[in-house]
């Protein structure tokens, strides 16, 4: 029955018991009696709207949920769970900004992605330092509000703001990021593979992980001039990996469907991320060289693929090959321990021996492979005969050998940006042979495909 009818039939009765009244058909009593029954219908028909509008509002609540899961199961990047999440979670729980802080896998930083609500209004991506969380004393930034602390809640009250300064934002893409440098392609893949990590030691509690949201969104509010948050922990099997942070202009208190919405996105997200780390590491792990923790082959060759598809027409590319003398007899009469360290400081070698923009990789057995971009005239000679001077001076006494351990190197630079990278290699390698040839513990340069067989 809807509320037009309801009032029309109690309208209905209404005016026939006042008639009755008048007429002398009917006394008030009988009036008494018709209003209270309206009344009591009137009380069901209300109950019975409320109870549909909860249920209605639950059904939005649960739709807006799936939606955000549906997001995330196809979400194959940290940052393609942050925005399975965010629009959503701000357009249902009628934040102004969502924020989503993210601990950088390895680092002693966290990312923060701000975005507002307001239509146009841009996405800010900037760098929190950890060691900040750390600075923040809770009990001074905080006092429990009775309503949101029963859910799990802090409402923040700030009493001794501490600007903060952030960090702007230089995180790379992908396999490019790796290769801009040796030593960082390397610490890189070493870290990704480890996933998320915090100076917070092992799996957090409860309450000890929303007391880090909490500093988390403190930080937020001094950096940004918020107002009214709610935040929740961002976790994993290894630890706090961030938080997702709600904020609005007003001091109404949060209502309990928003608290139910962040919390369970936040555990939904937790999930997400650790899915998404626990993949990159895998890849990560399948392209790094365990021994020397250097990229290896793999890597290599697929970077070699990226960067032809994208070179311009003045690029140029070096390619250095390097490779262990006489490493058969190290192994023989020193065993395999001893040459896999070796191996490990032939590496550390190269790395150091290198630009940031070049990229080394164990290609092979006791042989590696360095990629330099763009190098100027003499250079890639320059480094090559770097890397066997390194490597020729590396005190091994620590590990029983006396005697200096050396490499050849081939050099090869293109001759044309039109070169291909295979072709390259072939003649490095080529360089390489002839370095052997010629007495070992040298380097060799073809400018050509000329170099003798």
């Amino acid at each position: 029955m809807t509320w037009t009818l309801l009032f029309a039939v109690l309208l209905v009765l209404l005016l026939h018991t006042i008639a009755g009244i008048v007429s002398g058909t009917e006394n008030f009593i009988d009036l008494l009696t018709m209003t209270v029954a309206g009344g009591l219908a009137a009380s069901a028909v209300l109950t019975a709207r409320v109870s549909g509008m909860e249920v209605e509002h639950r059904n939005a609540e649960a739709e807006s949920f799936g939606r955000i899961l549906r997001a995330l199961s196809r979400s194959v990047s940290p940052d393609a769970v942050v925005e399975a999440i965010v629009h959503e979670l701000g357009a249902v729980t009628d934040a102004d900004h969502v924020a989503v802080v993210r601990v950088r896998p390895g680092g002693s930083t966290m990312d923060v992605t701000f975005v507002s609500m307001l239509p146009g209004a841009p996405t800010s991506n900037t760098v929190m330092p950890l060691r900040q969380l750390e600075a923040v004393d809770a009990s001074q930034i905080h006092d429990l509000d009775s309503a949101a602390s029963g859910r799990g809640m802090l409402k923040f009250v700030d009493r001794s703001p501490q600007p903060i300064t952030f960090e702007p934002s230089n995180r790379g893409s992908g396999v490019n990021a790796a290769a801009s440098a040796a030593n960082a392609a390397a610490a890189d893949l070493r870290r990704s593979s480890r996933g998320p990590s915090m100076t917070f030691s092992g799996v957090p509690s409860v309450g000890h992980a929303r007391e880090v949201a909490d500093r988390i969104a403190f930080r937020l509010r001094n950096a940004y001039g918020l107002r009214n948050t709610l935040a929740a922990p961002l976790q994993s099997d290894r630890g706090l990996a961030g938080a997702i942070v709600l904020s609005r202009r007003t001091d109404d208190v949060w209502p309990d469907s928003a608290v139910r919405l962040l919390n369970s996105a936040a555990a939904e997200a937790s999930a997400a991320l650790a899915r998404v780390y626990s993949h990159q590491a895998a890849e990560s792990e399948a392209r790094t060289d365990q021994l020397t923790q250097l990229p290896n082959r793999r890597y290599f060759d697929e970077y070699c693929k990226l960067l032809t598809s994208r070179r311009r027409a003045a690029d140029r590319v070096a390619i250095l090959a390097v490779d262990v003398d006489h490493f058969k007899k190290v192994n023989d009469v020193y065993g395999h321990l001893i040459g896999d360290a070796v191996l490990r400081s032939v590496a550390g070698a190269i790395s150091m021996s290198v630009r940031d923009e070049d990229v080394p990789a164990r290609y092979g057995g006791e042989e590696f492979v360095v990629l330099l971009r763009n190098p100027a005239p003499g250079v890639a000679l320059e480094i090559g005969e770097r890397i066997r001077a390194n490597v020729h001076d590396m005190d091994l006494t620590h590990a029983g050998i006396e005697h200096p351990v050396t490499v050849s190197v081939g050099v090869a630079t293109g001759v044309s940006a039109g070169e291909h990278i295979e072709d390259i290699v072939e003649r490095a390698d080529r360089a390489l042979y002839a370095a052997k040839r010629t007495g070992r513990d040298r380097v060799v340069e073809s400018w050509s495909a000329d170099v003798a067989q």
